[in-house]
């Protein structure tokens, strides 16, 4: 197919005129300019009358949507996940665990093998598992399940990597917890580390990422404050140019100024994420996390003793939040395309319009509302 009469995104150009051919499930050639010379009414073109098209996005960190959860291990609910997240525009996903027993996190493995064995076609593509715990601080545990966490034992996790084939893309750990740095420089062998969920300072993080550690867990949030004295976690992150950083734009994690300041501390280093939940996509009520109740009310989602836990908006949400609190459109959207897939390491084949890549991408109005989303060059 020929797409022709577009404005494709191009990280650090903006918007440029141009068409595209999809070759298989692939991008083909790219053209920019003028359309001049294109056969209007050949049948297998694709007019996109001057409509945007963005890479598809893709969420590093998300725990559920549309009534599923990934915890529940169930292979239904994940398929579930992936068709309503490619109706929204996310086209791939790390599916993301909470702290729970190594019974039930031995079957999420299995769950998620089989569908990226058995892979839905017209569902986001899911790229590995993210393990938010059970590795991190029982003081800045948020909202998971505080009887499943525990120090880190590399031991355990390299048992949970082996038997998930190598599954696993990125483990959480707080630093400062006896046994961490030896932890994150033999989980960096095999996997992302991601500091998350902590209260280490300044030196304790330094160390961490010494070790190996390249990227941190929602950014503010769980973690302590940066203090011009004890800049904590995130001056740490931000000193090091190879360290990648979450943000949970919905308007609720993190106030706008702080989501401001993040993108300049973190320039093209920022991973937007939802960290939704099994509530996103549906209406108030109770709902369930990891063995706890929550309740989705008003556009956020809380345990019983309000603690704010994960988030009820899409990473399409996100990264329109973030355009409307001030952030440069081509930054916001690369923080949801060509960031996060640099730093899971799939940058030579998502994340970008450019020859050669899976061909998911977004048609879309000048807001970055869908219109038609395409995964592998096929329409969702």
């Amino acid at each position: 197919m020929k797409f022709v009469n577009a404005r494709i995104y191009r990280s650090g150009s903006g918007f440029i005129k141009g068409s595209f051919e999809t070759e298989g499930d692939r991008f083909g050639r790219i053209s920019f300019g003028s359309d001049k010379g294109v056969d209007s009414n050949f049948a297998g073109n694709i007019d996109l009358s001057g409509k945007c098209v963005i890479p598809g996005l893709i969420d590093i960190h998300i725990h559920g949507c549309a009534g599923s959860d990934v915890s529940d291990g169930s292979k239904d609910g994940i398929k579930s996940m992936s068709g309503f997240l490619a109706s929204r525009g996310i086209t791939s996903f790390v599916p993301t665990t909470m702290s729970l027993p190594l019974d039930s996190l031995h079957n999420i493995s299995d769950t998620v093998n089989a569908c990226v064995s058995e892979p839905d076609p017209k569902g986001a593509r899911i790229l590995g598992i993210h393990m938010e715990g059970p590795f991190i601080s029982p003081n800045k545990k948020g909202s998971q399940n505080g009887k499943y966490l525990c120090k880190p034992d590399i031991e355990s996790f390299r048992e949970l990597y082996d038997y998930g084939r190598g599954l696993i893309k990125i483990i959480d750990v707080a630093p400062e917890m006896p046994g961490a740095e030896e932890f994150i420089r033999e989980a960096s062998k095999m996997c992302r580390v991601s500091i998350a969920h902590t209260e280490a300072d300044y030196t304790e993080a330094i160390h961490g990422f010494l070790a190996g550690a390249s990227h941190v867990t929602h950014l503010y949030n769980a973690m302590p404050p940066m203090l011009h004295r004890n800049p904590g976690v995130i001056g740490a992150a931000a000193d090091h140019s190879f360290v990648t950083a979450e943000l949970i734009c919905d308007g609720i994690h993190v106030h706008p100024s702080a989501v401001r300041a993040a993108y300049k501390l973190f320039s093209g280093r920022i991973c937007l994420v939802s960290d939704a939940l099994r509530c996103m996509g549906m209406p108030d009520g109770l709902y369930e996390l990891s063995g706890q109740n929550i309740y989705k009310k008003e556009g956020a989602a809380f345990l019983e003793d309000e603690t704010l836990a994960g988030s009820a908006a899409d990473l399409l949400y996100c990264l329109k939040k973030a355009i409307e609190f001030g952030i440069d459109i081509n930054d916001a959207i690369d923080s949801a395309t060509v960031v996060p897939a640099r730093f899971l390491g799939e940058d030579d084949i998502l994340g970008s319009v450019d020859t050669g890549k899976y061909a998911d991408f977004i048609v879309c109005d000048d807001d970055l509302t869908p219109e038609m989303v395409y995964i592998g060059a096929m329409p969702v």
